[in-house]
């Protein structure tokens, strides 16, 4: 099942495809993704780790080919290519705005439920840990990775990923368009790119740490972008924990319950 699978993911996402097999240490899934994304930007691609389950697979049926019942024998190849190019025209809303407005949802809803915003929400700046290894591929029963497929998505520019990957528009996660606008933004601000999805997680990659004050501001927008970041995180987590890690980190994980 597990192999039947996989082919659906690569026939389904009809690009350059590697599959990693399961293994102890990541470190060989991090320098070949490093590789192909130094490749990609010669050849006209960006790679993304996904690691794929059914749960992924019925978002992005979902969100592309809501006809084929989430079954791989009746894919609508011409729907599903119909959907990228519709996602590639779109001129996307600006994401600067985009995360504003979930800044402002976020305030109005911590006001709601009582919360403290600058004590109980923002926190202190401290007590981050520095994140520099993707985490959504790990199978923590068996402390092995899953088995993960690179694939070299054939866009221009590393937000357009989503076109090929749409998991989102579910509970508290940004649907295509919103996680599209948001990557621009901040692909042009700090240079991360998307980098490896789960169903239900996220993770950039950036070459260079956020500058402390510019973390600050980083991380109330991935706070709004995603509250389970912090609010599923444990008791002690908040805003400033984020920025703090931020401040140390090359990845930025996100997670929706």
């Amino acid at each position: 099942m597990e192999e039947k699978l996989i082919q659906q993911f690569i026939d389904y996402l009809d690009c350059y495809c590697e599959v990693l097999a399961p293994m102890q240490d990541d470190d060989e899934i991090k320098e070949t993704y490093l590789q192909k994304l130094d490749e990609g930007r010669k050849e006209g691609f960006f790679p993304i780790l996904v690691t794929p389950d059914e749960i992924l697979w019925e978002c992005l049926l979902m969100n592309s080919d809501p006809e084929s019942e989430c079954s791989e024998e009746v894919l609508h190849h011409d729907v599903i290519d119909a959907y990228r190019k519709k996602m590639l025209g779109f001129t996307l809303p600006d994401g600067g705005q985009c995360v504003d407005g979930m800044i402002s949802e976020r305030k109005e809803d911590a006001e709601e439920d009582g919360f403290d915003w600058e004590e109980e929400v923002m926190g202190e700046f401290a007590g981050g840990e520095p994140l520099h290894q993707f985490l959504s591929y790990w199978n923590y029963e068996t402390r092995l990775t899953a088995p993960v497929i690179l694939a070299c998505i054939p866009v221009e520019n590393p937000w357009e990923i989503y076109a090929y990957l749409p998991f989102g528009g579910w509970n508290e996660c940004p649907d295509t368009l919103e996680l599209m606008a948001v990557s621009k933004y901040w692909y042009e601000t700090y240079g991360a790119v998307p980098a490896a999805l789960s169903h239900d997680q996220l993770e950039f990659y950036t070459q260079e740490t956020v500058e402390r004050e510019a973390a600050k501001d980083l991380a109330l927008e991935q706070y709004a972008f995603c509250p389970d970041r912090v609010d599923q995180c444990g008791e002690d987590c908040s805003i400033g924990e984020l920025a703090d890690c931020l401040s140390k980190s090359t990845i930025w994980y996100f997670w929706w319950d």
